[in-house]
């Protein structure tokens, strides 16, 4: 990640996104963009590692959770999923298994399941 969001700057543009969901409006992207970035910030801070790629396109992807490093190519355990599922997930909004089986988060790999360090503390 490029850029240190500290946590005042990550809880506002949270709370942004929570206000705008609440009011029925999309949130403005760079409020979303700084969420997203913020709960990847916690991810990898949390379980930090090389082992499995968490990827919310276009906002951002770190490398998370102790296991065999990952230096070229596509990595063997791979998370993808979009901004809203990720902030949900990631907050507890949102179970990962009911966002999983609905088809919104897409993991391949036999460590890409990331219940285990789900939800985050914002």
């Amino acid at each position: 990640m490029a850029r240190k969001i500290d946590i005042v700057e990550g809880r506002a543009a949270l709370g942004a996104v929570r206000d705008a969901e609440a009011a029925g409006t999309k949130a403005a992207r760079p409020e979303l963009a700084t969420a997203v970035r913020y709960l990847l910030q916690l991810l990898d801070e949390k379980a930090p590692g090389n082992s499995v790629e968490v990827r919310v396109p276009p906002f951002g992807a770190v490398q998370v959770i102790q296991g065999p490093r990952h230096t070229r190519g596509t990595p063997p355990n791979v998370v993808e999923m979009d901004a809203a599922t990720w902030i949900a997930v990631a907050t507890g909004a949102e179970a990962w298994a009911d966002a999983a089986t609905a088809g919104r988060i897409h993991a391949s790999g036999t460590r890409a399941d990331l219940t285990g360090v789900l939800p985050l503390r914002p």
